[in-house]
């Protein structure tokens, strides 16, 4: 009898896997939620109430970083810290976590386990998984305390040593984890993010690094670190670099463009500054939201690629959102293949599988979906609003950004409840949920005949 309820069991996770990694962020936003809506939490003694405190755990769970109070002026010492945790937790995945308590209990990780942080991954394999796990949770606490160390050579001087250290800390984790949270505001005023540093490259340039290196996905890290050894990259790998350095570069000379002769953002600054912001803002804009220029006086130009840029996000198996650098290569190779007249999608002298293709394809209509709903909805509700500021910011929460055109601390109840929505099927929705569906449903049964063939118009 054991051994058929386990038999039971083991048929139920495989098919409630997904489930599993979605309530785990949901019980976690639950517990975020409560701590951040007890009175200890803010500053003014009072409790901030269920939506804002549900709202405020959402974002920094699913690393988005939108914010109805300034982070530093609402929340205490207490509060700030359940904020990092939430950050922590929700950048690196609740199983790599759970993954670094059993191996600080030698505690053996179970197959069960193993296809979780396989499926919390988005993994191809389970070869390996709890080494990555490992190499993932290692790198991630490495790069954040080197991240910590170089801030403090400006926090330090400007907070005093220990506020110092603790903002250097925050920031670092809040960077590489891509969340853009901030607690800036004690000197430089609220909800101006890195605006003050903008012509400050220690600054900038490292914050800009963590947010790279965040964003590129946990097994590029591993393909990378092993290249010396094989001597040879994925595909996976090749994609990703190649798709966040033309991102990087397109970004950087079209925000320059577009932005250097407006006195509110880059006008009055030198050439140099004006390279920095405008490199920060092509490398924020996709997944950090962290901003250097105020982005509700960007010019329509800007704003409307600062909204592709966010919603072509970071690349899989990372700290980012967005529909990913690789489902957006594989659209663009699949358009190309389409113009030359060939049935084969072909990146790098490798061919893409047609069921990766019609995935990637898919992910892309959902978002699209997605969006619409949002603006749709959210233009309803807040009457009088334009088009543009509310576009952005569902842009941002679903795309898990978290850069704010000023909206967002202004919004409705009903306003902020879709936006909650949105930040976290970004997170869960397309990256686990959509994925974990389908291939469910791929592996569920095969196709038993096909039907006849027949042509239509398209185009």
């Amino acid at each position: 009898m054991w051994q058929s309820f386990k038999d039971f069991e083991r048929k139920i996770f495989r098919f409630y896997k997904t489930q599993t990694i979605m309530a785990t962020f949901i019980v976690l936003i639950l517990l975020g939620t409560f701590l951040l809506n007890l009175p200890i939490a803010s500053k003014s003694g009072n409790s901030v109430g269920f939506i804002d405190a549900l709202f405020t755990s959402t974002s920094a769970t699913c690393v988005t970083g939108l914010v109805l109070f300034d982070t530093y002026a609402q929340w205490t010492l207490f509060g700030q810290i359940v904020i990092l945790c939430l950050i922590k937790v929700g950048g690196l995945g609740f199983m790599s976590m759970a993954t670094m308590l059993s191996l600080l209990l030698r505690r053996t990780i179970s197959l069960s386990e193993r296809l979780l942080i396989k499926e919390a991954l988005n993994y191809d394999s389970m070869g390996g998984i709890v080494k990555l796990a490992k190499h993932i949770l290692i790198g991630s606490f490495l790069i954040e305390g080197i991240g910590a160390f170089v801030l403090s050579f400006r926090f330090i001087p400007e907070f005093g040593f220990w506020n110092g250290i603790y903002k250097s800390v925050f920031h670092s984790i809040s960077a590489f984890c891509n969340a853009g949270f901030d607690i800036l505001g004690q000197n430089h005023g609220y909800f101006t993010s890195l605006v003050p540093y903008v012509k400050d490259p220690l600054v900038i340039l490292t914050v800009a690094a963590l947010v790279i290196v965040g964003g590129i996905g946990f097994y590029v890290w591993e393909d990378i670190i092993n290249y010396p050894k094989k001597k040879r990259l994925t595909l996976h790998t090749k994609i990703v670099l190649t798709m966040t350095g033309i991102l990087l570069s397109a970004g950087t000379i079209l925000i320059f463009a577009f932005e250097h002769s407006n006195p509110q953002t880059l006008g009055t600054m030198g050439f140099g500054g004006k390279l920095l912001a405008s490199f920060f803002q092509s490398v924020t804009s996709r997944t950090a939201g962290y901003f250097s220029v105020d982005q509700a006086s960007l010019t329509s130009s800007s704003k409307i690629l600062t909204m592709i840029l966010m919603f072509i996000g970071g690349s899989p198996g990372s700290t980012a959102g967005g529909i990913k650098t690789v489902t957006f290569g594989v659209l663009i190779f699949t358009a190309h293949a389409v113009i030359r007249g060939s049935s084969n999608v072909n990146i790098f002298e490798r061919r893409i599988s047609h069921s990766v293709v019609y995935r990637s394809l898919t992910i892309i209509m959902a978002a699209l979906a997605f969006l619409f709903i949002g603006v749709i909805s959210i233009s309803y509700f807040e009457k009088g609003v334009s088009v543009m500021p509310i576009a952005f910011e569902v842009v941002s929460a679903f795309a898990t950004v978290g850069i704010s055109a000023g909206l967002t601390p202004f919004l409705g109840t009903a306003s902020k409840l879709i936006i909650i929505i949105l930040m976290f099927m970004g997170r869960i929705g397309v990256f686990t949920f959509a994925l974990g569906l389908m291939r469910g449903m791929n592996s569920g049964q095969a196709e038993r005949f096909l039907y006849p063939e027949e042509n239509i118009m398209v185009g």
